[in-house]
């Protein structure tokens, strides 16, 4: 099916009059919010449609004010979103309903960024983590974008990934803005008050994705609490030689020299709550154990609607197009209110 696919034209970076038509499908959810917000502060995108059945008719900016002109939802079937002829296209949808959309776009131009996990395990898409993986999404027509958690933990162990010793272990929490926006358990505010959730501790799809991608395998257990947005992953792992926090701060410094969008505060623990409307990730808490100077623990934060999806997806459009990686993302990251949500 890549093959198939054939490149926006562009004029590359320097060309900045040049705009790209851009289609998203599944806007009314909390990712699709976020896109909307981050396409309307974009010099380069141009919004041509917003796919939402359950708000079809109604105009995007009742709901997202950023977007100018009188672009209405629609509720279009994967034939007629094809048939908008966008340069871009966003599937942010629940796991499983992507296929019929990058079917019927497969003839025609155009980038497709898949939000969901359907296409992270199918090496023929280009797996959308920039600082892990930036020349193959230069120039790609196929992106899987990762998931939040994902995300979080690839930054935290990548440095470190050739010289692990044994399978680290990951502890996991995230706002209830990542169990979407069809009511379960892991939104309910009965549920989550004055508590914390533990689901699926075993073989979750994210700890797969993170095996898969580093290849080393991972524990990861996932939590949700009451808050609405943010992750935080706090990492345990051991290494085959013994460490310093100045070896380890040093390590991460390196690998990250150059990518913006991760910040590293060495021994100083980032917080959640900082994490939200944060374009990027934060990585610190960096610890080594005094009784056996091999055991480390690490700190990862993130917003998981913008670098655990919505400003990493821009971030992935960017380098498709030639454009500059932080096109779009250097203006001020006031993030969407869970009251503006579109839930």
């Amino acid at each position: 099916m890549s093959r198939s696919l054939s490149p926006p034209a562009h004029d590359g970076p320097q060309s900045p009059s040049r705009t790209l038509r851009v289609g998203i499908v599944g806007a009314r959810g909390h990712t699709g919010r976020e896109l909307l917000r981050l396409i309307a502060g974009h010099p380069r995108l141009s919004l041509t449609f917003a796919c939402s059945r359950e708000m079809a008719g109604r105009p995007v900016r009742t709901v997202a004010p950023e977007i100018t002109g009188d672009i209405a939802f629609t509720d279009a079937s994967p034939v007629a979103a094809a048939e908008e002829g966008v340069e871009a296209l966003f599937l942010a949808l629940p796991n499983g309903l992507s296929d019929e959309y990058v079917r019927a776009a497969s003839d025609r131009p155009g980038v497709i960024i898949d939000l969901s996990a359907d296409h992270r395990f199918d090496n023929a898409w280009a797996y959308g983590l920039p600082e892990l993986n930036e020349a193959r999404i230069r120039g790609a027509r196929l992106i899987a974008n990762p998931g939040c958690y994902a995300t979080a933990m690839m930054l935290a162990l990548a440095p470190l990934v050739d010289d692990l010793d044994g399978v680290p272990c990951v502890f996991g929490v995230s706002g209830y803005s990542g169990a979407g926006t069809t009511p379960s358990p892991r939104n309910d505010p009965r549920i989550l008050g004055d508590n914390i959730l533990p689901y699926q501790l075993a073989d979750h799809t994210h700890e797969r994705e993170v095996a898969h991608q580093l290849g080393h395998p991972i524990r990861f257990a996932p939590h949700v609490a009451p808050f609405f947005r943010g992750i935080t992953a706090t990492v345990m792992a051991t290494l085959r030689a013994p460490t310093t926090v100045a070896d380890l701060g040093a390590r991460f410094d390196r690998f990250y020299e150059g990518r913006p969008l991760v910040r590293v505060t060495g021994e100083n623990i980032p917080l959640v709550r900082d994490a939200a409307g944060d374009l990027g990730a934060t990585i610190g808490g960096l610890t080594v154990s005094a009784a056996d100077p091999r055991n480390i623990s690490i700190v990862a934060t993130l917003d998981n609607l913008l670098k655990g999806a919505a400003s990493q997806a821009i971030q992935n459009l960017n380098l498709a197009c030639g454009f500059d990686p932080l096109e779009g993302l250097d203006h001020d990251p006031t993030p969407v209110a869970e009251n503006q949500s579109g839930a």
